[in-house]
């Protein structure tokens, strides 16, 4: 054993009794009946288990061990090694997925939108920025101008039909 544990939990009378690590090694010297029992770590503690329990956790951990010896094998990486020091994604993660002329098409449609937009009213341009350039929902452009979410839902739809008027043409 790696180290020696902090505490050492035994089955006694359908419950556990607690024994410190050197009081488990005095009894395991004088009582073979304890030679015979399973024990697994569990927070820097030994936990008596069942023999079925025994062999479910120390399967599961050599599986766990084969997996990481097939991923570095294979050059695998974890998800989790995306992450920073707090647990927060990485964004650097490329799509391959993403269509090239897809994105050329979107980005000659917003420069043709950039176009069209002084043609629209002070208003319509105002909601136009708050919701795909700003970022806001309509519930927030609702609160910004004191109309309800669905107000601006119908607005939006208005802007687009005549903004895709202006853009075909």
């Amino acid at each position: 054993m790696k180290y020696a544990p902090r505490k050492v939990y035994i089955r006694e009378s359908g419950g556990y009794v607690e024994l410190s690590y050197t009081d488990f090694c005095r009894c395991r010297e004088s009582d073979q009946t304890y030679m015979d029992k399973l024990f697994i770590p569990i927070q820097g503690c030994l936990l008596e288990v069942l023999r079925e329990q025994y062999t479910d956790f120390y399967r599961d951990k050599e599986r766990w061990r084969y997996l990481q010896k097939l991923d570095t094998k294979n050059s695998l990486l974890s998800l989790d090694r995306f992450t920073d020091r707090e647990g927060n994604p990485l964004d650097f993660i490329a799509d391959e997925a993403a269509d090239i002329a897809e994105t050329v098409v979107n980005a000659v449609m917003v420069d043709r939108l950039k176009a069209a937009l002084p043609l629209l009213s002070d208003s319509e341009q105002e909601l136009i920025q708050a919701i795909f350039f700003d970022g806001l929902s309509e519930r927030e452009v609702g609160e910004r101008l004191g109309i309800t979410q669905s107000v601006v839902n119908k607005r939006k739809a208005r802007i687009l039909i005549k903004l895709r008027k202006i853009i075909e043409n």
